[in-house]
């Protein structure tokens, strides 16, 4: 199973674990991150960017146990880190409603504006359903093999709005995780129905990368001391290179699907 999945991330950019998380790891995200919105009321997400269309949170790290369990999640950190190596970092973890009633969609884009260097992939994000993804509800785009063409759509694209011929709808149900190479062309849809559509965002970069968000300045004294060996490792926080990458770059400029 494991060599499968890994196969079609090299090949395709992505792979799908339907159901991954669970009926209960998806509640309890669900619930706490309905919870946030109404606590953050129109704060919410101002840690990291706010978008015409849609609602956003950033920093979940720092806002409950249940996000800090998510991003160790086995079966996603082994895919994640055939993507990027097995010393990689969490670069952000956000969330994002996408509104209902509208009629334009994303671009297509790369995370971070990423293109693969001489070291290979270095940026790979994971799109958690905390709801259904259905054909009209803002589903993510992507372009299957365009991890391999280092290239970003707006540069070989005259509109990267337009549909592009190969690209395919992510349709699945709740519960489900996806792991994509983030070099690949992807982006949001638009909502066309008259509900929101909530996901999650675990995004994981390159030890020798910057941080989406500087995690060592965005968490909070407290939460840092209760952390484990291993989620310390993971947000980067004992790492003076990561220091030395992000301290002046508190958030980067990126898009959530």
């Amino acid at each position: 199973m494991q060599a499968e999945q890994q196969r079609q991330l090299d090949e395709k950019g992505y792979v799908v674990l339907e159901r991954a998380m669970g009926d209960e790891l998806l509640r309890v995200l669900r619930t706490r991150i309905l919870e946030l919105f109404d606590q953050e009321g129109d704060r919410a997400g101002h840690e990291f960017r706010t978008e015409e269309h849609a609602q956003r949170l950033a920093n979940l790290v720092d806002k409950g146990d249940v996000f800090r369990r998510a991003i160790v999640f086995p079966a996603v950190l082994e895919l994640v880190r055939h993507v990027v190596g097995a010393d990689c970092k969490l670069s952000s973890l956000n969330a994002r409603s996408a509104d209902p009633g509208t009629d334009v969609g994303q671009p297509l884009h790369v995370d971070m504006g990423a293109i693969a260097d001489d070291r290979g992939y270095w940026v790979c994000n994971t799109v958690w359903l905390l709801d259904d993804f259905t054909s009209n509800n803002g589903p993510t785009r992507m372009v299957p093999g365009s991890h391999k063409w280092r290239t970003r759509p707006q540069d070989v694209m005259s509109d990267p709005y337009a549909t592009h011929p190969q690209e395919e709808l992510l349709i699945a149900p709740a519960g489900t995780i996806v792991v994509m190479n983030a070099h690949m062309w992807h982006g949001g849809t638009a909502n066309r129905t008259g509900s929101p559509r909530l996901a999650m965002h675990a995004f994981y970069c390159r030890r020798d990368k910057p941080q989406q968000q500087y995690q060592k300045q965005l968490l909070r004294p407290e939460v840092q001391a209760s952390l484990s060996p291993e989620l310390r490792s993971l947000l980067a926080l004992d790492d003076p290179l990561n220091d030395e990458l992000s301290s002046s770059v508190t958030v980067r400029s990126g898009f959530l699907k």
